[in-house]
């Protein structure tokens, strides 16, 4: 933005009152003189802040007043001129200026009378007013509003509200903030309205335009009776139907449609965007108006006169034709309407570099098409524009940028007191620019016209650019050019900037940069330190220095902290620039309890756990930091797609190498350091000492142990065993907890290991409203929904389980796609299986004791050792309570012990005796000890008496020897503890044991209230040991459970076991397919789950257990290692009826049988393993088999689903199809088949490993002809060729064209895709001799053959008159081949096409099309059926009658067909006939023809003259000599216009053949669809294969042999010669075609025929497509190979097929594919023509989409090629295919390469491309050109007539043949444009036009002849 005017300015006037009085909203007041006076142009705020030119304001004053006004500006003036000389200069500048602004400021409208104005119309800030309607253009959208590019540079705003009507914005009220990017876009032109004009908040002395682009306020006024065809409406899309759109245009009165085939293609319409169209039609009865959407018609629309058309109606946009009436100093004046004027400023005229004379391009009355710029409806004030971008409905190009400088700049105009006018040299096209008077230097320029000569360049920055008039705005000052930042563009993050202070407020303060633009420093950014008052440190004014934080849309923010700007580190400035190891400076935003959030620049933000802020653990974050805080941190690791990055404040961070870092879930010691209130702080005795945190919940599996624990540690403790959970930088999350140190093997990492149905141990580390997670190592966590929780549904999971506690958790789910685990909390599913709850907590309770004790050890000592549980011991009766008596004991003061009224056993205590008292408890930490008074504890005592103490040690471990672990036993209950039970077994001698209330998982549950005396069912789970605290450890088991206890004989410890021992093992697990079992002591097993029925066909097995449950099972395989630990031992067991039973001797029966498994066997698995394709099932233990996905079903729908059909643990029941006895591997199916024996002999089929490479698939002994299968679609082959679909895991079959569907339909295609399932049936199975196989399949539902009568499959059921149906399956020029069938194909000749003539039979006709026809043909042997699609009869009738050959007389002169093309001769077709002439080679010219193919082709018509007529055998002879002809036209002359359409015809030849090489290119002849269709990757076009075979196919029913009676005597021997060799060619050909009729279906087939014709590329590519489809690669490439070295090296076409061939081979298997085909390509090209070898090349990149390498491949070929047409042309047409714009710098390029003479045929052919893939107007320009130079070449002519007929513009093809016929050409030329013209208009059937031309035809030949 150019800075402000610096020039004094006049005192304030009453021109100034004046323009307040008339502003709805007054301006500022001018300053004074020696104040900086801000420009006027300042007033709005343009496009990248440009400034408005010219200079000026509006008024609204009428001329009188600007005429008083002027004269008291003079008056001033006068005055002050008679004070200095100084001053005198400026206020000559002023009052020139003010004159300029006073003349270009106000509007006038169409009223004015009088002098005209010097200048015309301009938009300024001044004369804008509300209400009136502007033409802009969207330059912004944004989500709340759009910026709108306005004439004259000025900008506007609308809001979102304002976009569309608010009947209408409801529609799309939910997609706000989103729906405006959605229907707006940049350059969009739009039409819109002022609103109003609001001052701009944010800078003083700007202005805010709103703008609205409501159509009702746009089309106010408007009534369905004042539209008419053809006007251009703007409307809204209210809604999409099926055939178009419903349209809304504000107005209630009536709305609009258009239909979706008028709208432009490739353009995407939403609801809800504005777009225009051209009204076709208006239903008046409904209130409808109908639109076109073609841009091209809307840009051609002018507005058509109407009677007492009101300005209402005019809308911004509008095309008029108008007319010059005056032209202004910076303007033209133009009428236009009949009533209406309007003014064009200068920058706006046609040209858009206008020099100084541009007002002799407008004289008067001179006509222009104009569009309206603006409309002021209170002046009646209009502008228009004559751009011609905007004339065409076009936004102008922006190639400028801010900022940019151009050196070389021309100056074209110069306004003396205004500008410069320059021409930029901008690319891809020069930009004009303005340079104002103000911006041409720093300092004053006082005669600018001869200081800035015309044509002079010059050096100019961009200062902006406006959108709407293409005009850039530019800057000459030195100054511009100087310093880093120029514009918004420069600032750069990080970049350190002086800066100027503007503004203090209390966000923070303003600065402005030197070159003008501004930026923010926020408030925290002013100081190191928070500032009380921002004003007092920045002065306004003050030069400060700062750094750039960031500039986003144009906000600027910086900072000013010194840190910052003192700091040399890198920065971030993107996510991408955060790499792992960089250190740099960010400052804080904001503090979080785990961490703080760190901004770095442009809005880039990391985090900082707080475990890597370098605190110690426990410390507060927010007392060592504070947001603003400028820290340097280190880049740990970021996440750019993620946008996260991990920081950390630790410079340098310990090293620790792999073998000393401690892994999760490994067991550290651990010293205490200190006790915070949350947390244990401890020194972790690892490698490093780094530091640990225990949370007070993971002190201690008991919950009120933890805190207990807690309050007697002291620093100094170890713990001897802690357990390593998670790591949070260099500190360690410990846990203490003796359930997960215990299971810290088994505590899972990941995913992958945790297995359903097993039970782990976890803790607790959140609680919601539904449900539970555990955590367990790391930061994996499982989640338990509330119905998994407890198995009481009504209970809360926030009031059964705490934060921390420790759970033992069953796996009931584990999604590896999402991450989440589901788990089971249910005490039913997840109850203890050992003592090891209660054994933590006697071993915590010890624990805690001696801690208390620390400081008097020797005293615990004495009395711990005193009271051994089962002692007697003595003491006094201290006192007696309501609940039992107290006791004393002399030894020890602090310990009492406590006997319960149930342990007094009725004795009856008094105070002060002494009594002996068994130990039952002992309470360590309280110093309590329980006592017993019952007589069989004291008893046991007694008997024990007369023993030694060791003899009653040993009496009581015998006692325990008794028990075992896991034995059930019976107990009584003889202490009721808080937390556990003391019991007695009576069976065992009274031993006393322990067992815990509650479990891991039911600590907060309500216990259940055991009684004294109770009796209860345990089992033993430890017996006394150190690791016990000397206790017996038992688990309470329910009622239920406990039906029987076992006898101290069965529960004898077994030490080893044999296969078929019978043992008594419990369930510790249940997964999908085995039993996990422990049994013994320390013995573990398996049931696999084939080992669980006698027959395998129960669908869930393990349904009926669950874990602790009881089994018998039996031994059936010896022990093997286990993964999990080498100490115990896996055993494989059974649990199967048949095995549990009887006294068999299982050990022979339990031996591996031998692998005996036949084909065709019924076998039953289980699933354990689903892939993509495979299911994996598990038969037994050691076999395994594998069910292919197609297998599984014939129906589409379950094999789309068929992983979920197949879960894990699924029976599955099938037939065996092939086995593998070493791999123990089955591949099944689960239908049956029936076996061969003479294949398989029943015998066992030993394969390799089926997934890998199965040759089975060489037999399918399973599918027969006839079976439904189920298919995948494996390819879609092109044309005609059908699908390719596989239906086994390397087999394919070929589904025919016609049988994809039930009947006829247009396109049995559609509706099939790659990859989709489908139901097949087999049609047949062909076997080779080497084993291959080929499987025809159908896809129709009724498998019964089609419901259409057309319908054959043989071709015995074909006769004459049939009607029959077909798909084309290949066009040619000559007609076109149908199939019928799967084996049965129809000829149509080109004349039987239709009825009418068919001028494109490709277009037409295309492949894949239905027809119907009727069968003219059938010959059986040779299987040629000929059909015919004519409708009507007559002719074929009439013609069949013209067989008379006494109608055929010798000498006269027919026309006919060349039919066929021979090295004799011509076979020639006459007219009206079905009669075929020979014309021999001597008949053919007065001169000697050397090459026949090359003269005549196929097709072309010709006239003859009858030689010879034989009625016996049926033949004429014909001649072609020049002279027969003349002789005969002498004497007869031009009598009819057979003759002379016959001529013109002949010399249409020329022109006809400079369209063949693109057509031949794009539409090739393939006779072989079908058969190619099979050969996946060998898609090549045989081009002699084609055309031979073709022209044999087509005129096979006359072939002439013998024509030695139209020879001379002396040729004899020459004729019979030829007949011989010509009889050899039809054998070929008729074995060509036979093959074709029989495809070889076996590798000896095609042995034997390619040694019959080695040179055929034909049948070599057909070899290869076999071996392809049999999946041998290799040999496929050999028989390439072969066929290279094979073929004779003058077959040079041929050879180019097979390299062809192998390019697509190489393409579709090459590994990797682009280098194979490289490869292959460098050896051909040392074989064949380069040049055609690169085409082939091309072709297939072409064909297979490849259009990265198909344009590289042409930039090669351009350079290697570059004289070549074809290749430019290649070039030209790849580049219009791909829709690029790139075609004109080709084209130039093509024609400084091509040679001179090859010009006109590129530029002809270019044009044609142009009009069928490109832009019409770009071929119609080449013509043009081409005609300018070449006038008289009718060829030109006729091929630009042909192109724009085929587009159909009426208008233009007929005036383009006026232009032709008026040329003055020889005669013969000008009679073949007349016979074009008259065909044509007979095409379009108007009699008038017809009659038109014949007399136009007429009177030239009159003129000639005259």
């Amino acid at each position: 933005m150019a800075p402000p005017s610096k020039k004094s300015h006049p005192k304030k006037s009453k021109r100034d009152d004046k323009l307040r009085g008339a502003s709805k909203k007054p301006f500022k007041p001018r300053m004074r003189q020696n104040e900086a006076i801000p420009s006027e142009s300042l007033a709005l705020q343009m496009e990248d802040d440009v400034p408005d030119f010219p200079r000026g304001g509006g008024s609204l004053l009428s001329r009188q007043e600007h005429d008083e006004i002027r004269a008291e500006v003079d008056a001033e003036f006068e005055a002050g001129e008679r004070k200095t000389k100084k001053k005198n200069k400026n206020a000559k500048k002023t009052k020139k200026s003010y004159a300029l602004e006073d003349d270009m400021g106000s509007l006038f409208g169409d009223g004015i009378t009088g002098k005209l104005p010097r200048f015309a119309n301009k938009i300024t800030l001044k004369n804008i007013s509300p209400g009136m309607k502007l033409w802009g253009v969207v330059a912004e959208v944004n989500e709340k509003d759009l910026g709108i590019s306005l004439p004259g540079g000025l900008r506007g705003l609308v809001r979102a509200s304002e976009a569309f009507d608010p009947l209408f914005s409801n529609e799309i009220k939910d997609a706000e903030g989103i729906f405006l990017p959605r229907i707006f876009h940049i350059g969009q032109l739009v039409s819109c309205v002022v609103l109003q004009l609001d001052d701009d908040k944010k800078e003083k002395g700007k202005r805010r335009i709103w703008l609205s682009l409501r159509l009702s306020l746009l089309h106010k006024g408007f009534t369905l009776d004042a539209l008419q065809e053809g006007m251009v409406l703007t409307a809204y899309v209210k809604s999409i139907e099926d055939h178009g759109y419903i349209l809304h245009f504000g107005l209630p009165s009536f709305t609009g449609f258009l239909p979706k085939n008028s709208q432009a293609e490739n353009i995407e319409i939403n609801t809800g965007q504005i777009l225009q169209g051209v009204i076709r039609s208006i239903d008046k009865a409904h209130k409808v108006v109908y639109l076109s959407s073609d841009p091209d018609t809307i840009s051609k629309c002018v507005t058509k006169d109407l009677k007492g058309i009101s300005i209402d109606l005019l809308i911004p946009g509008m095309m008029v034709n108008a007319r010059v009436q005056s032209t202004f100093e910076n303007g033209v004046m133009l009428s236009f309407l009949t009533y209406f004027t309007g003014t064009v400023d200068i920058f706006h005229l046609q040209t858009i570099f206008p020099s100084s004379n541009w007002k002799d391009d407008y004289n008067q009355n001179k006509k222009v098409n104009a569009r309206i710029l603006f409309i002021d409806p209170s002046t009646r004030a209009v502008g228009l524009t004559l751009n011609p971008h905007l004339v065409n409905n076009k936004a102008p190009p922006c190639p400028v940028k801010t900022g940019d400088i151009y050196d070389h700049s021309k100056v074209i105009r110069v306004d003396r007191g205004l500008g410069l006018l320059l021409e930029v040299p901008s690319t891809p096209a020069s930009t004009p620019t303005y340079v104002t008077l103000f911006d041409v230097a720093d300092e004053e320029v006082r005669k600018m016209d001869k200081k800035y000569k015309e044509g002079s360049h010059v050096r100019v920055r961009i200062l902006g650019f406006r959108n709407l008039e293409g005009l850039a705005m530019g800057t000459l000052k030195a100054s511009a050019f100087e310093g880093s930042v120029f514009t918004h563009s420069d600032v750069k993050p990080g970049m350190v900037v002086k800066a100027k202070v503007i503004a203090v407020d209390s966000f923070g303060a303003i600065v402005q940069f030197p070159s003008g633009v501004k930026a923010l420093c926020p408030l925290r950014h002013m100081s190191e330190f928070d500032i009380v008052k921002p004003r007092k440190k920045f002065k306004v004014g003050a030069e400060l220095i700062f750094r750039v934080l960031g500039c986003k849309s144009k906000r600027i923010t910086v900072t000013h902290k010194k840190t910052l700007l003192k700091s040399k580190l890198g920065i971030i400035s993107s996510y991408t620039d955060a790499t792992e190891g960089l250190i740099t400076h960010g400052w804080i935003t904001k503090i979080e309890k785990h961490g703080c959030f760190i901004r770095f620049y442009n809005g880039v933000q990391g985090f900082a756990p707080s475990s890597e802020l370098g605190l110690e653990p426990g410390c507060n974050t927010s007392l060592m930091y504070h947001v603003g805080q400028v820290v340097k941190c280190r880049v740990k690791g970021s996440v750019p797609a993620s946008r996260r990055i991990n920081l950390s404040f630790i410079m340098k961070p310990t090293r620790i190498s792999e073998d000393d870092m401690v892994k999760l879930g490994s067991v550290v010691r651990g010293v205490v350091d200190r006790v915070t209130p949350h947390a244990i702080i401890v020194n972790v005795s690892a490698k490093g000492y780094l530091k640990g945190t225990i949370s007070t919940e993971h002190l201690a599996d008991h919950q009120g142990h933890a805190a207990l624990m807690k309050s007697t540690l002291k620093p100094g403790y170890e713990f001897d065993q802690l357990l390593v959970l998670d790591v949070e930088g260099n500190n360690f999350i410990l846990s203490a907890k003796y359930s997960l140190i215990n299971s810290a093997q088994q505590l899972p990492l990941d995913l992958t290991q945790i297995h359903p149905n097993s039970v782990v141990h976890g803790y607790i580390c959140n609680i919601i409203e539904t449900g539970c997670f555990v955590r367990f190592l790391g930061r994996l966590t499982g989640f338990s929904p509330r119905n998994k929780v407890m198995d009481d549904q009504r209970a809360v999971p926030s009031e059964a389980f705490f934060i921390g506690q420790s759970v033992r958790s069953n796996i009931l789910d584990v999604n590896s796609e999402t991450g989440r685990i589901t788990l089971s909390l249910k005490q039913s599913c997840c109850s203890s299986t050992d003592a090891s709850f209660i054994q933590e907590y006697f071993l915590l309770e010890e624990k805690i004791a001696k801690l208390q004790l620390s400081d008097s050890e020797h005293s615990e000592l004495k009395w711990a050792e005193g009271f051994n549980i089962g002692t007697v011991i003595e003491g006094n009766i201290h006192d007696a309570k309501d609940f039992g008596v107290v006791i004393s004991f002399e030894k020890y003061n602090d310990v009492f012990g406590f006997i319960t009224h149930y342990q007094l056993n009725g004795t009856t205590a008094e105070r002060g005796s002494t009594v002996q008292a068994v130990v039952l408890d002992v309470a360590k930490t309280e110093r309590l000890v329980d006592l017993s008074l019952k007589p069989e504890f004291l008893d046991r005592h007694k008997e024990d008496s007369s023993n030694s103490q060791a003899g009653k040690k040993k009496r009581r471990r015998e006692a325990y020897k008794e028990l075992q672990p896991h034995q059930t036993v019976n107990a009584i209950v003889e202490i009721v503890k808080e937390n556990y039970l003391v019991l007695s077994l009576p069976e065992y001698n009274y031993a006393i044991g322990y067992a815990s209330v509650s479990d891991y998982n039911t600590q907060k549950f309500a216990q259940k209230q055991f009684l004294h005396g109770q009796s209860v069912i345990a089992s033993v789970m430890a017996l006394p040991s150190p690791s016990t605290v000397g206790r017996l450890l038992l688990v309470l088991k329910s009622v239920s459970e406990a039906t029987e206890t076992s006898s101290s004989k069965r529960a004898k410890k077994k030490s080893s076991y044999n296969v078929g021992s019978l043992v008594q093992a419990e369930i510790t697990e249940i997964k999908p397919l085995e039993l996990r079992l422990k049994f013994g002591i320390g013995f573990h097993g398996r049931v696999h789950i084939t080992e669980v029925c006698d027959e395998n066909v129960i669908e869930n097995p393990f349904s009926n257990f669950r874990i602790g449950q009881t089994v018998s099972a039996r031994i059936v395989a010896k022990a093997n290692k286990s993964e999990n630990n080498g100490k115990n031992h896996q055993w494989e067991l059974s649990i199967k009826p048949e095995m549990l039973t009887g006294s068999i001797e299982v050990e022979n029966k339990l031996v591996d049988a031998e692998f005996r498994i036949s084909t065709g066997q019924r076998v039953t698995g289980y699933v354990y393993k689903v892939e993509n394709e495979w299911i994996w099932l598990t038969i037994s233990r050691h076999i395994k088999a594998q069910l292919f996905l197609l297998d599984t079903s014939c129906e589409p729908n379950e094999l789309q689903e068929f992983q979920k059909r197949f879960g894990v643990g699924k029976a599955v029941s099938g037939y065996v199809l092939s086995a593998n006895k070493e791999k123990k591997l089955l591949r099944m199916v689960l239908h049956q088949f029936s076996v061969s024996n003479e294949t398989l002999d029943g015998k066992v089929l030993n394969i390799d490993n089926q997934h890998c490479n199965p040759p089975i698939e060489n037999l399918i002994p399973h599918i027969h002809e006839g079976d439904t299968l189920g298919g995948r679609i494996s390819k879609i082959l092109p044309g005609v060729g059908g699908l390719l679909v596989q239906i086994g895991p390397h087999l394919y079959g070929k589904v025919h064209f016609t049988e994809l569907k039930d009947s006829w339909v247009s396109d049995p295609l559609s509706g099939y895709h790659e990859g989709q399932f489908v139901k097949c049936k087999v049609l047949e199975i062909g076997h080779s001799e080497k084993g291959t196989v080929h499987v025809d399949l159908s896809l129709r539902s009724s498998l019964n053959g089609m419901h259409s009568p057309s319908s054959v499959e043989k071709i015995d059921n074909l006769h004459p008159d049939m009607l029959v149906q077909g798909y084309v399956k290949n066009v040619t020029s000559k007609g076109c081949f149908i199939l019928l069938s799967r084996k049965l194909d129809a000829r149509i000749l080109l004349a039987n096409l239709s009825d009418g003539y068919v001028e494109k039979p490709e277009r037409e006709f295309p492949i894949g099309k239905l027809v119907s026809g009727r069968v003219l043909s059938v010959e059986p042997l040779s299987r040629r059926v000929e059909v015919t699609l004519k409708t009507s009869s007559a002719t074929s009738v009439q013609k069949s009658e013209v067989n008379d050959f006494s109608s055929i007389l010798v000498g006269d002169i027919i026309s006919g067909t060349i039919k066929r093309v021979e090295s004799y001769g011509l076979f020639i077709t006459i007219d009206d006939t079905n009669m075929v002439g020979l014309c021999h080679i001597s008949e053919l010219s007065d001169d000697h023809i050397s090459n026949i193919e090359t003269k005549y082709k196929a097709g072309e018509r010709v006239a003859a003259k009858i030689l010879k007529v034989d009625e016996e055998r049926h033949r004429i002879s014909l001649g072609m000599k020049n002279s027969y002809i003349k002789e005969t036209t002498q004497k007869n002359g031009f009598v009819d216009d057979t003759q002379l359409s016959t001529f013109l015809e002949n010399d249409s030849r020329e022109i006809q053949n400079l369209d063949v090489e693109y057509e031949d290119e794009e539409y090739p002849v393939l006779s072989q669809v079908e058969s190619r269709a099979s050969i996946l990757p060998l898609e090549v076009d045989l081009d002699d294969v084609n055309h031979s075979n073709l022209d044999d196919a087509v005129g096979q029913n006359h072939i002439y042999t013998n024509e030695t009676n139209t020879i001379d005597e002396k040729s004899k021997r020459r004729a019979k010669k030829k007949a011989k060799e010509e009889k050899e060619q039809e054998i070929r050909a008729a074995e060509e075609r036979l093959m074709l009729n029989d495809v070889p279906r076996t590798a000896d087939e095609f042995e034997k025929l390619v040694r019959g014709s080695p040179n055929s590329s034909f049948l070599w590519i057909k070899y290869m497509a076999l071996m392809l489809s049999l999946a041998d690669i290799e040999k496929a490439r050999s028989i390439a190979e072969r066929a290279l070295r094979t073929i004779n090296i003058r077959e040079e076409s041929e050879k180019l097929n097979i390299w062809m061939a192998y390019f697509n081979l190489e393409n579709e298997y090459g590994n990797p594919p682009e280098e194979a085909v490289v490869k292959v390509f460098q050896r051909a090209l040392q074989y064949c023509d380069p040049k055609k070898v690169h085409l082939a090349l091309l072709g297939m990149y072409e064909r297979t989409e490849q259009h990265k390498l198909a344009d590289e491949l042409l930039e090669k070929m351009t350079k290697k090629f570059k004289h070549s047409c074809k290749v430019w042309l290649r070039r030209v047409q790849n580049v219009l295919k791909q829709h690029q714009d790139g075609v004109q710098p080709v084209i130039n390029r093509a024609l400084l390469c091509l040679p001179r003479h090859k010009h006109i045929k590129f530029i002809s052919q270019t044009a044609i491309l142009e009009f069928k893939s490109g832009v019409p107007d770009r071929g119609r320009s080449m013509f043009e050109g081409m005609l300018r130079e070449y006038p008289k070449r009718t060829d030109l002519w006729s091929v630009y007539l042909d192109q724009e007929i085929r587009l159909g513009d009426i208008d233009i093809i007929r005036a383009l043949f006026e232009r032709a016929i008026n040329l003055s050409l020889e005669p013969r030329k000008m009679k073949f444009l007349f016979k074009k013209y008259l065909e044509y208009e007979k095409s379009q059937g108007d009699e008038e036009r017809i009659e038109s031309v014949k007399r136009k035809a007429m009177e030239y030949a009159n003129s000639t002849l005259a």
